[in-house]
């Protein structure tokens, strides 16, 4: 699977605050694994490597290897939004200890 990580270029008006939902600055995600083949479509080409597009490394680390995730969102061959290990190759789901998905609207 190759990974390509896109740069944060879209400048932020500085009047407007950003969109972003902040649930509490120390306020960790709950990770839930997910099953790559239900979350991305690996197609039927098995010799073509897997382009994604990451947007990024969040401060939630993979539970397995300990390196930062990427978020990855949805995409021609990505089904579902999910934070990504480039490491382990593992998909991780992320809500809030509320229950509240972090990832989705």
């Amino acid at each position: 699977m190759t990974v390509h990580q896109v740069p944060d270029t879209m400048p932020r008006p500085r009047d407007n605050p950003p969109a972003r939902r902040h649930h509490g600055l120390g306020e960790r995600l709950v990770l839930s694994e997910l099953n790559p083949d239900a979350v991305v479509d690996q197609g039927q080409d098995e010799g073509v490597p897997l382009n994604l597009i990451t947007f990024g490394h969040v401060r939630e680390v993979c539970p397995k290897c300990k390196q930062h995730l990427k978020l990855v969102l949805r995409q021609a061959r990505v089904r579902i939004a999910h934070l990504l290990c480039s490491d382990c190759d593992s998909c991780f789901d992320a809500h809030y200890a509320n229950g509240k998905p972090a990832l989705t609207p």
